[in-house]
């Protein structure tokens, strides 16, 4: 896992610095302000290879007579990078990590994509100087980057497949004769079981054919109003589930490859979820979170997990109140503060629903409104307590701010009790 994170001069910031908590990270923030910038940076210094494209620093800086290249380091794995201007690339193009790194890496993206680290079975070095073409092959995939189709269809390499595919694999582990609790299928089960919304719980059906033409049987999913085909669920289902099957799939080749290769399995998952809240409805946003949290051990009793994820949903937040423990869980904030982006590690403190953490630091929002209604209020406000500079155009009188206020909030709004009661002495201003 990672630790510390440093970035000198890369990225929206000159200096980023990361001390990252054991189990939950949650990054927040304006957007354009770093936090899919973060998620790739901390992919490249675990992997040593781009999950989209390379991160290229816009110019070096100078302090004190001295260029400041952009570098970057990980304190705890001691990787150290810098930026060559002259030749384009980074010092150490593919860094090196000791050999006691032990962690199985996935990241969701959220272009729907998802790329895969795999210690057993990929390599740090690119040998791009081998001329033999036997060696050439023997060379195994830097990583394992999925576009959202790949993930459906298959990932093939110089004529060779390095994984079937949702389609195929689902029902090929569907039906394998022998099931136990540790096969393929009844993982994938578990793990859509645990990444279900409480009152809408999923778990696969039969598999169906659904076209003349495509000989393939597909997945079916057993929902609360019936059985659809995978192929005909939701966006938000379908994230859901190509994140069951990516985590499956990724956990049941790995332990295949350890085996293989006379390793022990790791013991450490390390995941990267950038906007967590992506397609989900609020009740699947109250519920992403805390399920994460557990998915290791859906996998492997002993398997322990690092969440790094990103979020701009207040209820991502709200949900996990009830499962944040402070000595082994942060949360970030992005901020933009006088022309500099600022990355702040928040001390952590209930806001006890979505509403509040809309209106705290972390979103900054004045009120949980539309902003016409918002500016309506506070000019509102500016009436009752005399403060007749703070009222904007169109809203310097009490009828022109009452009628505003009719049009824009419902008749149940916990502001009107204020303003009725308030009315008189308004007039009087």
């Amino acid at each position: 896992m990672l630790s510390e994170l440093h970035l000198r001069n890369v990225g929206p910031a000159p200096a980023f610095d990361v001390e990252l908590a054991d189990r939950l990270n949650v990054f927040t923030g304006d957007n354009s302000l770093g936090k899919t910038f973060l998620l790739d940076i901390a992919w490249w210094m675990m992997t040593g290879s781009w999950a989209a494209q390379p991160i290229l620093p816009a110019k070096a800086r100078r302090s004190d007579g001295f260029w400041l290249l952009p570098a970057i380091w990980v304190k705890d794995q001691k990787i150290t990078v810098s930026y060559s201007f002259a030749n384009q690339v980074w010092g150490r193009q593919y860094a090196k990590l000791p050999p006691d790194y032990n962690s199985l890496v996935a990241y969701a993206r959220v272009d729907g994509g998802f790329s895969v680290w795999d210690p057993a079975r990929n390599d740090w070095e690119r040998r791009e100087d081998l001329t033999d073409q036997w060696d050439f092959d023997e060379v195994r995939p830097s990583n394992y980057s999925f576009s959202p189709d790949a993930l459906w269809q298959g990932l093939e390499s110089r004529g060779t497949v390095l994984c079937n595919g949702l389609l195929r694999d689902w029902v090929n582990w569907q039906n394998q004769p022998k099931q136990d609790e540790t096969s393929p299928f009844q993982l994938l089960s578990r793990v859509i079981a645990g990444l279900s919304h409480p009152e809408e719980a999923m778990k696969p059906g039969p598999p169906q054919r659904m076209s003349v033409i495509d000989a393939r049987d597909v997945p079916t999913l057993e929902l609360p109003y019936g059985r659809i085909p995978l192929i005909n669920a939701s966006a938000g289902i379908k994230r859901i589930v190509n994140l069951a099957y990516l985590l499956v799939w990724a956990w049941v080749e790995h332990t295949r490859a350890a085996e293989l290769r006379g390793l022990e399995p790791v013991k450490h998952l390390t995941l990267l979820i950038d906007e967590v809240e992506s397609h989900l409805h609020p009740r699947w946003q109250r519920a992403i979170l805390p399920s994460l949290l557990t998915i290791s051990e859906q996998l492997q009793s002993k398997l322990r997990s690092q969440i790094l994820a990103t979020t701009h949903a207040p209820l991502v937040l709200a949900s996990i109140e009830p499962n944040f423990d402070p000595s082994r869980d942060k949360l970030f904030h992005f901020k933009l503060d006088g022309g500099n982006v600022r990355l702040d590690e928040v001390p952590w403190a209930k806001e006890g629903d979505a509403v509040n953490w809309l209106t705290s630091d972390v979103f900054g929002l004045a009120q949980a409104r539309s902003r016409e209604a918002e500016v309506a209020i506070e000019a509102a406000e500016a009436l009752m307590r005399g403060d007749k500079a703070a009222l904007p155009a169109g809203l310097r009188t009490r009828s022109a701010i009452d009628k505003k206020l009719k049009r824009l909030l419902p008749g149940h709004d916990p502001f009107w009790p204020r303003w009725i009661v308030t009315a008189p002495k308004a007039r009087q201003a």
